[in-house]
């Protein structure tokens, strides 16, 4: 018997018709009966891939926690995420909004060491701590929610996923904005602003506490200064959830394959987290730098009366007949300086006057796109990335923070009584 019959003897069986069969005397080659095989093998590997593929969609559907559960992990997780970055988003702010050439604050490292050895802890790099804690967790509850609700439907009505999570992310950061910006414009000034009477640091404010703060605006500036640079926040805001979240997504779908199973661990949580959070804020950092710049802006034709307010009641007290006076003849009243409007074209030089720093830029707009040419023309490609070291660190650590424990959250409440399945079936 030849070596080709043999071969074709071992590899003939009942289950193998299209081989050989043993009354089939016809010639079969080796090349033959390889290709065959590779064949089959590339088949099975196929489905094997198609099946994984369909189970892990269909794990995905049944898996998806009811929308109580997101909302209460994503607000958890992301509050807890930016109070422990507050620290580090104070020196990204005290960096993006200090104009001074060369700059005061200029590495991530000395700036967070020369604010904590000046200012303090609490008053310095955890000023403006109280107004993101009261915008982030009511944010963050409404933007998972809204999240989880536009991905599922876009994702069931055939949208491709990727697409589903960018546009998810646009829908849900747009709900949360109308919290959280008016928060933010008090965090920024406070976070600007450090210690009451600040003698380090001359921002333009100087506000006693939160309330404060907002009396003032509200009373000198009106209630829509409170969402000042609501624009330029959500041209920042927006870009940012819609990478963050289409990142987070897809990294974690290549983790799921590549592990094989749908609790990648606490390694790959950690670094698919922080790694999309990260990637997102950088590419998104001009934005930050420009909607940070607009939000803290102060009229060089106003009077900052907060910052000298002490100094304005003492001479209104000390001599009351030049103050009726000055009324009487028109000239203007420190009543009337207090109607003006406060916007603040970043300059530490003169809390007073507001007079620009030379070469400090007049970003006197509220337009992202004409922010963004003023910084490239006046302070090139470094101004518009002004700070993007430390806000790189912060979206990471943030973003790994709040993502790592919204899923751990899920996976806890997925199994406690009190978050039983069938008490979040109604909501789902």
């Amino acid at each position: 018997m030849s070596l080709a019959s043999r071969l074709v003897n071992l590899f003939t069986s009942n289950q193998l018709p299209h081989f050989a069969s043993a009354n089939d005397h016809s010639t079969v080659t080796v090349g033959e009966i390889a290709h065959n095989a590779i064949g089959e093998t590339t088949s099975a590997t196929g489905l094997r891939d198609l099946k994984m593929s369909g189970t892990m969609e269909e794990e995905e559907i049944e898996d998806r926690p009811p929308y109580l559960h997101s909302m209460v992990a994503g607000g958890i997780g992301g509050t807890t995420g930016d109070l422990l970055m507050h620290s580090l988003d104070t020196v990204k702010t005290r960096q993006q909004g200090d104009t001074h050439i060369p700059p005061r604050y200029s590495s991530m490292s000395s700036s967070y060491a020369t604010i904590f050895r000046q200012e303090g802890f609490r008053r310095g790099l955890y000023s403006g701590v109280t107004p993101a804690f009261l915008g982030s967790f009511p944010g963050t509850v409404i933007f998972f929610g809204t999240y989880e609700y536009s991905k599922r439907h876009l994702i069931d009505n055939g949208v491709h996923h990727s697409l589903a999570y960018l546009a998810g992310g646009f829908i849900a950061d747009f709900a949360a904005s109308f919290v959280y910006v008016p928060s933010e414009v008090l965090k920024t000034r406070l976070q600007l602003q450090g210690r009451y009477n600040n003698p380090f640091f001359s921002s333009g404010y100087n506000y006693r506490s939160t309330v404060d703060a907002a009396r003032t605006i509200v009373r000198q500036e009106g209630i829509s200064a409170l969402f000042y640079g609501y624009k330029a926040t959500i041209f920042r805001d927006l870009p940012f959830s819609a990478l963050q979240f289409a990142f987070y997504e897809q990294e974690q779908t290549w983790a799921k394959e590549w592990v094989g199973n749908r609790d990648i661990g606490l390694g790959l949580e950690i670094l698919t987290g922080a790694t999309a959070g990260g990637m997102a804020g950088v590419i998104t950092c001009p934005l930050d730098v420009v909607k940070t710049r607009i939000q803290t802006q102060l009229n060089p034709n106003a009077v900052v009366l907060s910052s000298g307010r002490a100094t304005n009641l003492q001479q209104q007290t000390a001599l009351p007949s030049q103050s009726q006076k000055s009324t009487k003849t028109g000239a203007p009243s420190l009543a009337s300086e207090k109607v003006a409007q406060q916007r603040r074209h970043i300059s530490a030089s003169s809390p007073s006057t507001s007079v620009r720093k030379p070469g400090s830029v007049n970003l006197d707009t509220s337009s992202v796109i004409t922010g963004l040419k003023l910084l490239y023309r006046t302070e090139g490609i470094a101004g518009w990335f002004r700070g993007v070291g430390p806000r790189a660190v912060w979206t990471s650590v943030q973003s790994g923070t709040m993502l790592v424990l919204y899923q751990a959250l899920l996976r806890q409440m997925k199994v406690h009584p009190l978050f039983g399945e069938n008490d979040g079936a109604a909501i789902v």
